[in-house]
């Protein structure tokens, strides 16, 4: 997936150097009012606190990576955050066994779920982080926007490689590097929120079978809440000409992103200006993801197309972010695949006054 994206706690362990914490044991997802979820299954991710560079290093455990082009996933895991502040600014980055940097191109994707609010379009958990193997670092004004983030909060983060270097690599770990404000700042001046809307919503993998020729895809949906699309990216796969962000209802292109040459990332479209925070969007309106192709190989590419476009959304003044309903069937089948099960067990209920 593409960049778009988004009182410290380490202060115990002093301004300088960084501390190593393991995610805590208990692996319940609390929404309030309303049932947990139980990830008490999954293993936990390492967690590296730095305060000095003002960063967060969540590393999933090792994998083996095969020599083919065959994926390797490691296992999904469960972290849980050590600061309260503002997100800005992430990379990825994989090392073999003895902590030597491999090559990104072994990185396909890395995405970080926030379980407790539900996305911006739908009612599935909410994608915190995403990187690609084109993204790169993605760095965005810290004085202006961040997306927030408190002690104790516990997300869950899942990778997958794909080794195209024709090596083996042992012990492999991925990770994924967090660039935060402490809380103690006065700035962001703005609390952002990720968000992304793909061709393939509502739930499940987001490839799709390409076919030759020319061809296009499209999803159209609303946001639960009103505000401003503050920057925008997306992501493509091989054969990719361009994806656009049209608002339906009023007939108008808002975004549109073209690689510069094939497999190149797309740029990440600033909403913000002068004279505006970004685009406004509301639940009033439709607005449709769309991705186009030109695959000129003549035969079908099993899983060879994508389209996603995610981002900042700074929510209206006084606008609540929703939290997440773990009893939705769109939420749990959304879940089920982010955590690759079959089945998840019956939430969690509790009585409330």
């Amino acid at each position: 997936m593409n960049r778009w994206l988004m009182a410290i706690a380490a202060l115990a362990v002093g301004g300088f150097g960084y501390a190593v914490l393991g995610a805590a044991p208990a692996r319940r997802f609390t929404l309030s009012p309303g049932p947990e979820i139980d990830f008490s299954g999954l293993p936990a991710a390492v967690v590296v606190s730095d305060p000095a560079r003002g960063e967060i290093t969540i590393e999933l455990p090792p994998v083996d990576v095969s020599s083919d082009h065959h994926a390797s996933q490691p296992p999904v895991a469960v972290a849980e955050l050590p600061v309260t502040g503002s997100i800005f600014g992430f990379r990825t980055e994989v090392v073999d066994s003895a902590g030597r940097l491999l090559p990104a191109e072994l990185i396909h994707h890395f995405n970080i779920l926030d379980p407790t609010a539900r996305e911006l379009f739908l009612p599935i958990a909410r994608r915190l982080a995403a990187s690609g193997r084109e993204t790169g670092a993605v760095r965005l004004p810290k004085l202006l926007v961040g997306a927030p983030v408190h002690t104790g909060q516990r997300v869950v983060a899942s990778a997958m490689l794909h080794n195209p270097t024709g090596t083996a690599y042992r012990g492999v770990r991925v990770r994924m590097i967090l660039s935060y404000v402490p809380a103690t700042r006065p700035w962001p001046l703005f609390a952002a929120s990720p968000w992304q809307l793909d061709v393939a919503f509502p739930v499940g993998d987001k490839t799709f079978d390409l076919p030759p020729g020319r061809s296009e895809r499209a999803y159209e949906g609303s946001p639960a809440i009103p505000g401003d699309l503050v920057v925008i990216g997306g992501h493509l796969h091989e054969y990719g000409v361009r994806i656009e962000l049209w608002d339906v209802t009023e007939g108008t292109l808002l975004w549109r992103g073209e690689p510069k040459r094939q497999g190149d990332a797309i740029p990440i479209g600033k909403l913000y200006g002068l004279t505006r925070l970004g685009t406004h969007i509301t639940p009033g309106h439709r607005y449709r993801v769309q991705v186009f192709y030109d695959n000129p190989t003549g035969r079908t590419i099993p899983n060879g197309g994508m389209g996603v476009v995610a981002g900042l959304f700074v929510p209206d003044r006084g606008t609540v972010w929703p939290t997440a309903d773990p009893a939705d069937s769109l939420y749990r089948a959304d879940l089920r695949h982010y955590l690759r099960v079959e089945t998840l067990p019956p939430p969690h209920t509790h009585a409330h006054p």
